[in-house]
């Protein structure tokens, strides 16, 4: 399988994940919403020595969002890209909007589900986690 390609909405950052991907995953957490301006944002989890920046790539510029994670974007256009945190060590996030095409999995769950705006119910049938433990594999089931 070739690598999955994306980029920034200018161009200005470009990159690519080898597959396989670790998850793919809507978060529907408060700092994802109030990043990207969106009801919520769908991650793709990759190893970091899978991700790399492709060659001529503009180097993203990152913001320390919490004490433990931060998040890179475009310097120049401002879209948001990727997410890294200690909670998630030897990870890296990448938007799945910013993929030029398919990559190997489809969404699979939605996580921080408790946080999600009031106005917005999943109707998809994917399971929903909330955020009260740290780590993917940790979530617990919504009931709402």
């Amino acid at each position: 399988m070739s690598d999955f390609e994306g980029r920034c909405l200018c161009g200005a950052v470009r990159f690519a994940v080898t597959p396989p991907t670790l998850f793919c995953a809507h978060c529907h957490c408060r700092w994802c919403r109030a990043a990207h301006g969106a009801a919520f944002v769908t991650w793709v989890g990759a190893a970091e020595e899978r991700f790399r920046l492709l060659p001529g790539s503009a180097e993203p510029r990152w913001f320390q969002s919490s004490q433990q994670s931060r998040r890179g974007f475009c310097g120049a256009c401002g879209t948001t890209l990727f997410f890294a945190s200690t909670l998630c060590p030897g990870e890296v996030h990448v938007a799945r909007a910013a993929f030029a095409g398919a990559i190997d999995r489809e969404p699979d769950c939605h996580v921080f589900y408790d946080q999600r705006p009031e106005w917005f119910e999943a109707g998809d049938g994917l399971p929903k986690y909330t955020g009260e433990e740290p780590g993917l594999a940790k979530f617990k089931a919504v009931q709402r």
